[in-house]
Formats: structure tokens, sequence, C-alpha cells
């Protein structure tokens, strides 16, 4: 069954009339009734009565009618669907990263939707140790991620640098120190995320390097929390500097340099380096390129 036979059988039911029908749909009669012919010998019935000069439709007619109106609905709703897609209005792009990279995101996803301001972006939490798999098995369209991917399946977007800083209060008596040591670090009271990370690993086995405490004293469930804990003066945070620049910037925390604990670490956008992408993720890979020849 021919959806564009249908729209043919649909314009001679609304019209009652096959050679109204043609002109409405710029079509000689002819083609018109050969259409609707090939409809009906395909549904093995007539659909018209050939008898009434008012193009009255038979009992099979009737009954295709509301069937027919369906399928050109759907058709229509679908290409246009497809178009919105293509026009960026409603594409989508899924992207997973840690809690520490949400910050690295936020510019690019700011001129993304600058320009393209009806897709959807959406951003999951996820653990960096499986972001790799995650976007070669097309879970996901991006990762981000402070490691190199060992996967040969993924390209590698470089966003900028990031390293680790001790964060506390404008006040705390190290705001004035341009560089503390871990030692000094370890005999604060020290605020640290309750969820195990790379990062958290190797700044504990650097500390158990050393034969060296750190005393952390207070655990919360997200970065923002530690931060406003910090303004608060209830603590020091061991934290990506770029996670903070915002608050820093506008004198609310101070950060102060680690020499043994700077980890530096170059912050990377991950995708698939084979197979399709949509236009929304194209259109994204753009804005990071962008955004990383400005930052």
């Amino acid at each position: 069954m021919d959806v564009a036979e249908l729209q043919v059988f649909l314009t001679v039911a609304a019209e009652r009339s096959f050679s109204r029908a043609a002109e409405r749909l710029h079509r000689t009669q002819p083609a018109v009734s050969q259409a609707v012919r090939r409809l009906e010998e395909g549904i093995g019935e007539r659909l018209f009565d050939r008898s009434s000069k008012g193009g009255r439709l038979t009992e099979a007619g009737e009954l295709l009618l509301g069937y027919a109106q369906r399928l050109v609905q759907l058709k229509a709703e679908a290409e246009g669907a497809v178009r919105e897609l293509q026009e960026l209005r409603r594409g989508r792009v899924l992207i997973g990263a840690n809690e520490g990279a949400v910050h690295v995101l936020l510019p690019i996803v700011e001129r993304f939707r600058a320009e393209h301001p009806e897709a959807r972006v959406e951003v999951r939490r996820s653990s960096a140790r499986q972001i790799p798999s995650e976007v070669l098995g097309r879970g996901l369209d991006f990762g981000v991620l402070t490691f190199p991917a060992r996967e040969r399946g993924l390209r590698s977007l470089p966003l900028g640098d990031d390293e680790l800083a001790m964060l506390i209060h404008p006040g705390h008596p190290f705001a004035r120190r341009s560089s503390v040591t871990m030692e000094e670090v370890g005999r604060q009271t020290v605020i640290a995320h309750n969820e195990a990370s790379p990062a958290r690993e190797r700044v504990l086995r650097l500390y158990e390097q050393r034969h060296t405490a750190i005393n952390i004293q207070i655990a919360l469930p997200s970065l923002d929390g530690i931060k406003r804990a910090v303004e608060m003066g209830l603590g020091v945070a061991l934290l990506p500097k770029r996670c903070a620049l915002a608050e820093i910037a506008r004198g609310q925390l101070a950060a102060v340099r680690v020499s043994q604990l700077r980890l530096p670490r170059q912050v990377r956008l991950v995708y698939r380096r084979s197979g399709e992408m949509s236009q929304a993720a194209a259109a994204f890979v753009d804005a990071a390129r962008a955004v990383a020849r400005e930052g």
C-alpha cells in the first residue's frame, strides 16, 4: 500500500470528484484514476462507486478512509521529525562526565546552545573508567576524561589543562602564600568527596608513599557542597582548580598550589572515531573546537 496512492484516495474522497482531485493535485484525471485503481487492486476491493456521479465511497472505501488519514498524517509527522532533527531543533547530545568535569563543559554548552537553542544537551554523571566503553557502545555521544583513552576507536579533543589545588577560605592564614607542602595540608581539616575517584586515589597513594597523614574529617556528596563548606571556613579541600574559578574570581575562595600534589592533567573530549555522527553531535564538536581555541 503506497502512501502516495493513499493521498490520492483521500483527495478524491474529500473532493467527491476525480476531476476536482486531479486539479487539486496538479495531475491529470487519468493519472488520478490509475493511482486509485492500483490501490483497489492491491486491496482487492472497489473503493468508489463508479456509478455515482459524486464519487461516493463504497463500504471498503469508508473503512479505509480513517486508516488512510492516520497513515498520511504519520508520514507527515515522521518527515517533520527528521527535518527538525536535521535542523537541530530536536537534536540531542548525550555526554558522560564525572562531577569535576562538568565545569569544563559549560562554556561549550553555552556556545552550542547560542547557535542551536532548541537542541537538547544532557550530561550524565558517569564514572571516568566507564566512559570509553559507553561512548564506543553508543550509550553516549561524548565523554570527558582527564587521562588518555587507550581504546583505539576513540578520538580525543583537548579542551584545556587543569591541576589540583588547595581551596581555602580567603581569610585563612595560607591564603597569602603561593604554595604549601603536603604535610601542611595534611594537618588541616580536609573536606573530601565521599565517592572514590582516580584523583582521590592518587592523592591518598602519594600521602602513603611519603608516610604522611591527611586529616579528612568531612566527606560530602557534591563539589558544590565541598566548595560551600570551604567558604564557611569548615576546612580546606583538594580539588581541580578549574571547578572553582568563578568563586576564586568573586573572592569567595582562594587557591594555593601544593607543589607535590599539582597532578597536572589535560581535559579531553572523547568521541567515536568511526560511524555516522548526528547533526547535533557534529555541531557540538565544532563548538568544542572553537572554545578550545579561545581557551
